[in-house]
């Protein structure tokens, strides 16, 4: 049934890479729908300025987190950080993300792209799974991409150590971000809290400008024929804002609608391998808060 007393008024909302682009733009429709804003991202005169500018635009409440979203210490950080501040979250949006030409390598000696944007959305949703479950009904918002019909998660080589390709990093890490929502909206059903996954299109952001050599030089080219990211926010603004998606869990979107996904990120058994991985990069240093299921 759809609740169509959903609204966002007064809802505490958590966005991951939000001082620019669709994060950015994200944030502000957000807030300027009465939402409690908190945003995520490593830069803190960054994170400043861009609370200070939704909020003197919107009035609306928005607080900022300083976090290195890439390693796991970083993750720690931001959640509790978060949990000391705050005892309830309605709606939160993992939208970090980038791609890397070049194989790095983080402080915790895993792939970047891997770490980023699979590691980063898995290990902050499960420290902060327990206020989402509190808060219910809520909202888990994935940002995925297209890109992840073409991935494939080699479970020999994760971390890309025999043959990387930055294209193939980014593909395994977007299809892992569609597995990760589908296993973890099973675990979830009928706690009242939703996962869903999306596409947000090739939007014009910093995305691949952190790079070097040909594919720094190439992007803002690409960039002319991309998405503004008004345009490219707003699958994302749907999916935390709409009464239309009240109970829908599971699901990956694009241009606000259902879509098929790829067909390997229906594996089951690849999902919950995926998961079963996961935890073991990421859940050593601290326990899982008892309330979770």
């Amino acid at each position: 049934m759809v609740e169509r007393a959903w609204t966002l008024k007064d809802k505490a909302v958590l966005i991951t890479g939000a001082t620019n682009g669709i994060g950015k733009v994200t944030a502000h429709r957000l807030a300027a729908q009465g939402a409690h804003v908190t945003i995520v991202s490593r830069n803190a005169e960054k994170c400043r300025a861009v609370a200070d500018e939704i909020r003197s635009q919107t009035g609306a409440v928005v607080d900022w987190i300083a976090a290195d979203l890439s390693v796991l210490a970083g993750i720690e950080e931001a959640a509790a950080e978060y949990r000391a501040r705050n005892d309830r979250l309605h709606v939160l949006i993992n939208n970090a993300g980038a791609f890397f030409a070049e194989r790095l390598v983080t402080a915790d000696g895993y792939e970047m792209t891997f770490a980023l944007n699979h590691l980063n959305y898995f290990l902050l949703t499960l420290r902060l799974r327990d206020l989402l479950l509190a808060s219910a009904p809520a909202r888990i918002i994935n940002v995925s991409s297209d890109a992840h019909y073409g991935g494939v998660i080699d479970f020999d080589d994760i971390m890309g150590e025999r043959k990387y390709s930055g294209w193939r990093a980014y593909s395994q890490s977007k299809l892992a971000n569609v597995m990760f929502t589908y296993s973890l909206a099973r675990q979830l059903d009928g706690t009242g809290v939703t996962a869903n996954a999306l596409h947000p299109g090739f939007v014009a952001t910093g995305f691949g400008r952190n790079n070097s050599g040909w594919v720094g030089l190439f992007m803002p080219i690409v960039h002319l024929f991309a998405l503004k990211p008004e345009k490219g926010a707003e699958t994302s603004v749907y999916l935390a804002s709409s009464p239309a998606v009240s109970g829908v869990s599971g699901k990956y979107f694009a241009n606000c609608c259902e879509k098929p996904s790829s067909k390997r990120s229906y594996d089951v058994a690849a999902q919950e391998k995926l998961w079963a991985l996961s935890e073991q990069l990421t859940l050593k240093t601290v326990p899982a808060p008892s309330s979770a299921p």
